[in-house]
């Protein structure tokens, strides 16, 4: 990129969106044509216009906006795919939760069976005992 204390006599034009671009005066040789889009690749910079010519000065404006244009996109591109990432990081997490609240939900209904069986056990204990008790008591009466 020429930077602009390189450039004879320039002179700004400004557009619609508030951009500023340079575009010079003189015809410059070909390996000095200025970046008017730096974030731009070399072809499709627009080139610098004929000031003789209204149509070329229209073309330039034209393809300046056009590259504004392309800029705005591919900026809210970037920032889709930035989006995109978050989502997918938020889906993933999701679904990491939602696998880990299943598998929380199968430990709950093992236990919950664990404690059934429990339950039933100390039941049946606590019926054998109250037998034994008065088996117990019943010899002891009859002693």
């Amino acid at each position: 990129m020429v930077g602009a204390g390189h450039l004879p006599r320039e002179k700004e034009l400004y557009n619609e969106e508030s951009f500023y671009f340079h575009v010079l005066d003189e015809t410059p040789p070909e390996d000095a044509i200025p970046l008017v889009f730096p974030e731009l690749d070399q072809q499709l910079q627009p080139l610098p216009p004929c000031h003789d010519s209204p149509e070329s000065m229209q073309v330039f404006r034209q393809h300046c906006q056009i590259a504004e244009e392309y800029n705005e996109v591919k900026k809210e591109i970037a920032l889709l795919e930035e989006r995109k990432k978050e989502l997918i990081a938020k889906l993933d997490q999701a679904e990491k939760e939602k696998g880990d609240a299943a598998q929380l939900a199968r430990e709950f209904e093992v236990l919950m069976e664990e404690n059934r069986a429990l339950k039933l056990a100390q039941s049946q204990c606590v019926e054998q005992l109250e037998k034994l008790r008065i088996q117990y008591q019943k010899r002891q009466g009859s002693s």
